[in-house]
């Protein structure tokens, strides 16, 4: 069956959840969004989705409320051979992350810390962490 070319793809999908990413870090409402973009909150959640598609001027409108550079809703995607575009391997585990209140949480809090070293503990210690609950789950422990 043949996909019609005006239905969402996964590059509307990855859009959309850049845009949420933004929103979340900014601690902006979806309704506070779609009052800047004269849409509906419930507008603004089918973009997060990707269930329906942001229009060039509406994207550039997003950029500019976002404070971001347009190109900032593309990151994490490369030109595939076919499908036009095609999110990197390593970027689902990524972007759940990112999209969860936990991972928006943690990604605030270890930007703001700006000693090097202070950072590299803290990589080492959440390293740490996982490879002890690994262990655990696993009957090494």
């Amino acid at each position: 069956m043949k996909r019609n070319p005006r239905e969402a793809n996964q590059i509307d999908e990855h859009v959309g959840s850049r845009v949420r990413l933004r929103r979340q870090l900014l601690k902006m409402s979806q309704e506070k969004l779609g009052d800047e973009l004269g849409v509906t909150f419930q507008q603004v959640q089918k973009y997060e989705r990707g269930s329906n598609r942001i229009g060039a001027s509406r994207l550039f409108r997003l950029a500019g409320v976002l404070d971001v550079p347009v190109s900032f809703f593309f990151d994490g995607l490369t030109a595939g051979p076919s499908a036009g575009m095609a999110e990197n391997e390593q970027s689902p585990i990524v972007y759940d992350f990112i999209q969860s209140s936990d991972g928006v949480a943690l990604a605030e809090a270890f930007s703001k810390i700006t000693d090097s070293k202070v950072r590299r503990r803290v990589l080492e210690l959440v390293r740490a962490l996982a490879a002890e609950q690994n262990a655990s789950e696993s009957g090494e422990a």
